[in-house]
């Protein structure tokens, strides 16, 4: 099949129920039929085929990084804290790098350039232009974006700040064992996982309700009555568990209390003071970004909807996602406790591959900002780079039309680390819409960012623009900024989502100066 399948690929396809598992007793080991992989990965290439026939053949198919593994794409600190709608790094890094081939055939950018990111989102840009040897710049208008960004590119004094981080976790924890008791969750926990062992035998439920959602929907259901059914008399008894009787949460607001059990609540307040006992303030942003992706994965909702918190979910359900009962999380301290090694993990893979460039990220709205002003406040002998040399070129992706609402999505850390939200200055938000008003505000936002960010770039320096033109704006926007496309590039995206993988197709187009 001119494919190279890793055992990491099998043991993936293994525990997704994608193939079976057949137990070699006599060596001990594990074996899978080889018919039934082909007939798999064939599969995958018919549908391979279908995506061409609809998305065209004039894409770069070798630009979809399907190849490359899960933790490729998500290398080191680009994915120190979840962010929907990010490019991925090998994408940043096709187009800043040296090499050429047949379809990118000239060197936009080389080490010791300055590149600009006006839609700097979590950062992907300015974080692969560091481990190339490239100064950035990023610029975005959520606050909690350039806490992010300014997280990943801790640096410091390691071991001061791993102990920042571990007194803080052990702090938690001392507090959440002495106000709250487990037995409730560990009894619960027990029961599922005595259940979904007799009614959810992993991985063969999978591989037969796979393909067959109506199946699956209706044995979940059933499934999760019955659970409820047998331990009637057990959720009886705890009905009226309280765990709202500790500490005033300083008034955590609407959000905060709607997605967040009370326990959760508690423990996040704790953790809260913690940070502000610690005198930096660099590693204070870094336990904030540690703090928030873990209350991202502790909001009161199902596995499979943590993206879009669909419903408030309080006790055991079918979960789509683990095909299997499962139950919100109770505590932050699990999560906390991985979050908090994964982060020093991470930032120090990152350390080991950044190279000594500047860097400054930027709060501000780039319709409008001053650039070289606004360094020169963080940074002015970068600032003073930028005045000599200017800005080398431009690699963004600005958001989708009515996609995305970009502050939203992260709606608990506002709330929690009490930033005031820009939500009405976001172009192209999701609550916009998509009809012929939002549209002319994307060609007229985007084109207002492009002309001012234009101003500090070389009069020879390349615009590349990652976007899902689907309402073929760019050429207005184009106009309206004062650039010309030279060439696109346009390439599929894959596997958009857990529950959504249709793919679809997008486009880097390359803009310079007119």
């Amino acid at each position: 099949m001119d494919k190279t399948i890793t055992r990491s690929n099998i043991s993936y396809l293994l525990q997704y129920g994608k193939v079976r598992k057949h137990t070699d007793t006599a060596a001990g080991g594990v074996r899978v039929d080889l018919d039934e992989l082909a007939a798999y990965y064939e599969e995958n290439r018919a549908r391979e085929i279908a995506w061409r026939e609809k998305l065209g053949d004039d894409l770069n198919w070798d630009l979809s990084f399907d190849r490359c593994t899960e933790s490729e794409t998500t290398k080191h600190v680009h994915r120190l804290h979840p962010y929907k709608g990010k490019f991925i790094p090998q994408l940043v890094e096709y187009f800043l790098d040296d090499r050429t081939d047949a379809f990118k055939t000239g060197v936009f950018f080389r080490k010791d350039d300055t590149v600009l990111d006006p839609f700097m989102g979590s950062g992907t840009t300015l974080i692969q232009a560091a481990e190339m040897g490239i100064h950035a710049v990023g610029i975005d208008i959520s606050g909690f974006n350039c806490m992010i960004v300014r997280a990943k590119f801790t640096h410091g004094n390691p071991a001061r700040i791993n102990r920042s981080l571990e007194e803080a976790l052990a702090g938690t924890t001392a507090f959440s064992c002495r106000n709250f008791d487990d037995d409730y969750d560990r009894q619960l926990k027990k029961k599922l996982a005595q259940f979904n062992k007799a009614h959810f035998p992993s991985p063969g439920f999978k591989r037969s309700v796979h393909g067959k959602p109506e199946e699956e929907r209706a044995y979940g259901e059933e499934m999760l009555e019955r659970f409820f059914r047998e331990n009637a008399s057990f959720f009886a008894k705890n009905e009226t568990r309280d765990d709202a009787r500790l500490i005033d949460e300083d008034g955590m607001a609407v959000f905060l209390a709607e997605w967040f059990n009370p326990r959760i609540r508690q423990e996040m307040a704790c953790y809260l003071r913690l940070i502000d006992e610690v005198p930096d303030e660099d590693t204070r942003t870094l336990m904030r970004i540690v703090l928030s992706r873990t209350a991202r994965a502790c909001r009161a909702t199902t596995h499979y909807d943590l993206g879009t918190l669909k419903e408030r979910q309080v006790g055991p359900y079918y979960c789509y996602k683990h095909k299997k009962l499962c139950t919100p999380v109770g505590s932050i301290l699990r999560h906390l406790r991985k979050n908090t090694r994964d982060t020093l993990d991470r930032l120090e893979a990152f350390a080991a591959l950044r190279q000594e460039v500047e860097v400054a990220v930027l709060h501000g709205d780039s319709r409008t900002i001053g650039i070289p002003d606004a360094v020169r406040a963080e940074n002015p002998d970068f600032a003073a780079r930028i005045a000599k040399k200017r800005i080398d070129g431009v690699f963004t992706s600005p958001p989708y039309v009515g996609q995305i609402d970009y502050h939203e999505q992260h709606a608990y850390a506002y709330e929690l680390f009490g930033i005031r939200r820009r939500d009405a200055e976001e172009i192209g938000a999701l609550s916009s819409g998509t009809g012929s008003a939002a549209r002319q505000q994307y060609v007229d936002g985007v084109g207002r960012v492009l002309s001012n960010v234009s101003r500090y770039v070389r009069d020879d320096g390349n615009f590349f623009v990652v976007a899902n033109d689907r309402f073929n704006l760019y050429p207005a926007i184009a106009t309206e900024s004062g650039l010309a496309i030279v060439n696109e590039y346009r390439r599929p995206v894959l596997n958009r989502t857990e529950r959504d993988r249709r793919p679809y197709a997008e486009t880097i187009f390359h803009m310079v100066k007119e």
